[in-house]
C-alpha cells in the first residue's frame, strides 16, 4: 500500500519529511570495478572494449565491427513498420521546432566609456550519447538526446548502444538516422563511457556524453566528468500529480502507474485537497495493477515508494510541491497556469488534465531529459544548452582604457599582483606620454 498522508495531522511534518528523505536506490558499489574498467580502455583501447563486450553482453566483435554500417543501419531500418516510422518522424519533427526556439543569440554592444563588450555561443564539436540497449531499449531517449546536439550545432554525434548477444532495436537505429547521428556503435556499459571520453584507435574522443545508463554507466560518467562533460546523473524516475476533485480517477491512476512502470524504485505521488478523491484513485491504482504487463514493477514501486497526501487547499499544494521538486508535475486543477505560477522547482510541469506526462516523454515536444532525486530545486532538463559554450567578448579603445584602466591598476595592487597592474599601467603611459 502507498504511504497516505494528510498535512492536517499532527504528526504530517515528520511524516512528509521522511517521504522526502526515502532512499530509493540501493545502488552498488561499483566504483572500484568502474576505475578497473576506464584504465584498462585507457591502457589497451579496442582490445579491452572488444573484451568487455564479450564478458557482460555475450557479442564477439573485432575492431571493424564495433560501429554499425551503414548497410547494418538500412538493412535494420527496412524492419520497421509505417506506422512506427510516422510517429518516430512526427516526435523529431516536434522535438527539433521545440529545441531550435532555445538557441541563444551573441550579443555585443557599445558602453558609454566606448568598450564592445558582448558574448558569443558555439557548439562543442563532438558529444556521445549513451543510449541502454537491447530489445528493451528507447528510441525516444535518442530522439530527445541526439536532436537537441545537432540542433545546437554539433559537428560529430556518436552514439553507444549495447546490443547484448546481438539484440538490436531497429527503432533505435531509425531514431538515430532521423536525429541526424554520425556514428553507432554497438558497445556498452562503463567501457563504452570511457571509450567515448578517451577515445581508441576506432573510436575518437567526444567533449560531452549525456544520456541515461545503469549503476555502472552512472559511476564511469562521474569519473569522466573533467576530461569531457556530462549532463546529469540521473536518478530513479518520479511523478507528482496534483488533483482537484474534479478528474477521473482511472485517468490519474494511469498517470501514475506511468512512472511506476519504469522502476521498482521509482516513485509516484499524488497530492489532492480532497481526501475521498485519493482514496479513490488508490482504488483505481490497484484496479490497472491487475492488467499491467509490468505490473510486478509498477507494484513494487507504488508499494514501496508511493504516496498519497490530503492538504487543505492547493496553495498548500503548491508549498509541498516545492519542497519536493519533482522531475514531472502533473496540474490537473480547473486553473493550471495559476497553480503553475506557484511550483518553482519542477524539471516539466503538465498543464490540465489533457496533458498527461507520457506525452512529453515521446512527442510533446520539451526534452524528457529531467531532474531527479530533487535536483530540479538547482537544475533543468537536457536543451541545446547543454552542447553549447558561452565565449565572452571584450575589446578596449584606448579612451575605455583611460577611463576604467586606473581602477584596474588599483585592484591588482590590492591583491599584490604586479605584472596584473603593470600590464594596464604600461598602456596607460603610452597614452599620456
Amino acid at each position: 500500500m502507498p504511504v497516505f498522508l494528510d498535512s492536517a495531522a499532527p504528526d504530517f511534518e515528520t511524516a512528509f519529511a521522511s517521504l522526502l528523505g526515502a532512499k530509493r536506490e540501493d545502488a552498488p558499489d561499483v566504483d572500484d570495478t568502474v576505475a578497473a574498467i576506464i584504465a584498462d580502455v585507457r591502457a589497451r583501447g579496442d582490445a579491452a572494449v572488444i573484451e568487455l563486450t564479450a564478458r557482460f553482453d555475450g557479442l564477439d566483435l573485432t575492431a571493424d565491427r564495433l560501429a554499425f554500417s551503414a548497410g547494418d543501419i538500412a538493412r535494420a531500418v527496412d524492419d520497421v513498420s509505417d506506422e512506427d516510422r510516422a510517429a518516430l518522424e512526427l516526435a523529431a519533427a516536434r522535438i527539433r521546432a521545440y529545441h531550435k526556439r532555445q538557441m541563444p543569440a551573441d550579443e555585443s554592444w557599445t558602453d558609454d566609456t566606448g568598450a564592445m563588450l558582448g558574448w558569443r555561443w558555439t557548439p562543442v564539436s563532438a558529444a556521445g550519447l549513451y543510449v541502454p540497449g537491447g530489445l528493451a531499449s528507447y528510441p525516444s531517449s535518442v530522439l530527445m538526446n541526439a536532436i537537441p546536439a545537432k540542433v545546437a550545432g554539433v559537428g560529430r554525434l556518436a552514439i553507444a548502444v549495447p546490443t547484448p548477444r546481438g539484440e538490436v532495436n531497429p527503432l533505435v537505429l531509425l531514431a538515430a538516422r532521423l536525429a541526424g547521428v554520425d556514428e553507432i556503435y554497438r558497445i556498452g556499459g562503463a567501457q563504452a563511457i570511457a571509450a567515448l571520453a578517451y577515445g581508441t584507435a576506432t573510436i575518437a574522443p567526444v567533449d560531452k556524453i549525456t544520456g541515461p545508463g545503469n549503476a555502472y554507466v552512472a559511476a564511469a560518467k562521474r569519473r569522466v566528468f573533467g576530461k569531457v562533460g556530462i549532463d546529469m546523473i540521473a536518478g530513479p524516475s518520479e511523478i507528482l500529480v496534483i488533483a482537484d476533485a474534479d478528474n477521473d480517477p482511472d485517468w490519474i491512476a494511469l498517470d501514475l502507474l506511468s512512472q511506476a512502470e519504469h522502476d521498482e524504485s521509482a516513485q509516484s505521488i499524488l497530492i489532492s485537497d480532497d481526501a475521498g478523491f485519493g482514496r479513490a484513485v488508490a482504488r483505481a491504482v490497484d484496479a490497472r495493477l491487475e492488467t499491467l504487463d509490468r505490473a510486478a514493477i509498477a507494484g513494487a514501486s507504488w508499494r514501496d515508494f508511493g504516496a498519497i497526501v490530503t492538504v487543505r487547499d492547493l496553495d498548500e499544494a503548491a508549498r509541498l510541491s516545492n519542497r519536493i521538486a519533482p522531475e514531472h508535475l502533473e496540474l490537473c486543477v480547473a486553473d493550471p497556469e495559476t497553480l503553475a505560477g506557484k511550483c518553482t522547482h519542477a524539471g516539466a510541469i503538465f498543464l490540465g488534465q489533457w496533458t498527461p506526462e507520457a506525452i512529453g516523454d515521446y512527442v510533446g515536444g520539451p526534452n524528457h531529459v529531467l531532474p531527479t532525486a530533487r535536483s530540479a530545486r538547482f537544475s533543468s532538463g537536457l536543451s541545446v544548452m547543454d552542447f553549447l559554450k558561452r565565449t565572452t567578448l571584450a575589446r578596449m579603445t584606448p579612451q575605455a582604457l583611460r577611463a576604467i584602466g586606473p581602477a584596474a591598476e588599483r585592484l591588482a595592487r590590492s591583491e599584490s599582483l604586479m605584472a596584473h597592474g603593470q600590464s594596464v599601467t604600461a598602456r596607460l603611459d603610452k597614452l599620456n606620454g
